[in-house]
């Protein structure tokens, strides 16, 4: 008996020095137990999960204090090379090794704590010639919120690289993001796949950048760039954003009449946006509504209010806003490549605008107050204002078809002007809001 017990506690404190030498080993060098066996099994797992990508990982690390499972680098392709992704450095933290153990499989208890940090994110989309980067993103399962850091999206190459791939008409974005925060989100509904769902998103010193190349013909064969409703209707999963607010962004939007000349441009600056109701599975009579309010060319203060039905079936919506006082001259960025026209002189005192859209079909009404506009004909290839031709073409323009002033000073009465405008097939949402737009101004004055 004797014996056994001693024999019995031998056995005890072998398995008890074995276990603390392997927990010592482990604590200390664990990383080659991990590259050698971990990595080739997470490999192999996405594979099978999904075959139509092809993954590399670089160095695991694992630190058992921290509960943390780093990742040197990771990079994911594309079978066909439609879609490429490196990340620099790629770590996850607090998941509940316990729970998911007992549990046999993911389930949400085991990442309750879990936040993932991707850092030096870069995704190419070579059919499209784009390139997308993110210096840092993060999710924090305890926190619900979702960070993300220096956001670029641009062309693989320059302007005339990216328009020269296509006989056709091509419309081309930059945007930058300093930083955008979202807050109350349902993260673990998010690693699920199930639903979309938080309380707020901020974006701060948004900018986007805009230019359509209309020197070339548009596409009559491609299919529509998708609208606010048709985007929302095509996602599977369910979206549900309270608000989202843009704060001191900023937009660029230009039309590019000849390769390599400077594009007509109009600006907005200093914009505060603020978008309530996003959910692609709302009522037919939820609305998402956006007011913005910012500086228009540097020179004017503009107000918008949009509103957007969620469940419509057809590219229908309704949009208005005012204009602040403002010096006609500050439109001549946009005027003078696009109209081959100057304004030489010439006062705004007020503008506002109501335009309801209706199945891709917009109509309604602008009016604007101003005063004194006279203009002067330019020489498309040269931009100079002289010449016995550029003369007769500004007496004609501001004798017989431009309206210099409107506003009678007997009756107060002003010219309204007519929006008469129908969604082209390569209009973008913002082209289209512009092109509408754009047709109410030109029936006022005349061009």
């Amino acid at each position: 008996m004797k014996n056994r017990w001693k024999f019995a506690v031998y056995a005890f404190l072998s398995v008890g020095a074995i276990v603390l030498v392997s927990a010592a080993v482990f604590l200390f060098y664990s990383d080659p137990f991990i590259n050698t066996f971990l990595k080739g099994r997470i490999t192999e797992a996405f594979r099978e999960a999904y075959p139509v990508y092809s993954i590399r990982i670089g160095g695991l690390h694992y630190n058992i204090r921290e509960n943390r499972i780093g990742f040197d680098s990771v990079a994911l392709t594309t079978m066909d090379s439609t879609l490429s992704c490196t990340i620099a450095a790629y770590s996850v933290s607090g998941i509940g090794w316990l729970e998911l153990l007992w549990a046999r499989g993911l389930v949400p208890s085991g990442f309750t704590g879990t936040v993932l940090d991707a850092h030096g994110v870069v995704v190419n989309f070579p059919q499209e010639q784009y390139e997308l980067r993110c210096e840092l993103l993060r999710v924090s399962v305890p926190d619900s919120e979702i960070v993300v850091e220096a956001l670029k999206l641009h062309p693989l190459g320059d302007d005339e690289h990216f328009f020269g791939g296509s006989k056709f008409r091509k419309t081309r974005f930059r945007l930058v993001v300093p930083h955008a925060r979202v807050t109350g989100l349902a993260c673990l509904e998010l690693l699920q796949g199930k639903m979309y769902r938080t309380r707020s998103a901020h974006i701060y010193d948004a900018f986007i950048d805009v230019l359509i190349n209309k020197d070339k013909p548009a596409a009559r064969d491609t299919s529509s760039p998708p609208m606010p409703n048709e985007i929302l209707a095509s996602i599977e999963q369910t979206i549900e954003v309270d608000s989202l607010n843009i704060w001191n962004g900023g937009l660029k939007y230009g039309e590019r009449f000849a390769a390599g000349s400077e594009p007509a441009v109009i600006t907005l600056d200093s914009m505060q946006v603020s978008v309530r109701g996003i959910d692609n599975r709302g009522d037919a009579s939820d609305t998402v509504v956006i007011r913005a309010k910012g500086e228009f060319m540097k020179s004017a203060e503009v107000n918008i209010l949009m509103s957007i039905p969620i469940s419509s079936p057809e590219f229908s919506f309704q949009y208005s806003g005012s204009l602040s006082s403002m010096k006609l001259n500050a439109l001549n960025p946009f005027v003078d490549p696009a109209e081959q026209v100057r304004i030489k002189s010439g006062s705004l005192q007020a503008g506002s605008f109501d335009i309801n859209v209706t199945a891709g079909h917009a109509s309604g009404s602008v009016r604007a107050v101003y005063r004194d506009l006279t203009l002067a004909a330019i020489n498309k290839h040269t931009g100079s204002e002289k010449g016995f031709f550029d003369g007769i073409a500004s007496f004609v323009a501001n004798t017989f078809k431009i309206r210099g002033t409107n506003v009678s000073d007997k009756s107060g009465s002003i010219k309204i002007g007519e929006v008469k405008y129908t969604r082209k097939r390569d209009d973008f949402f913002l082209e289209f809001v512009w092109f509408a737009l754009r047709s109410g101004v030109g029936d006022v004055v005349g061009f």
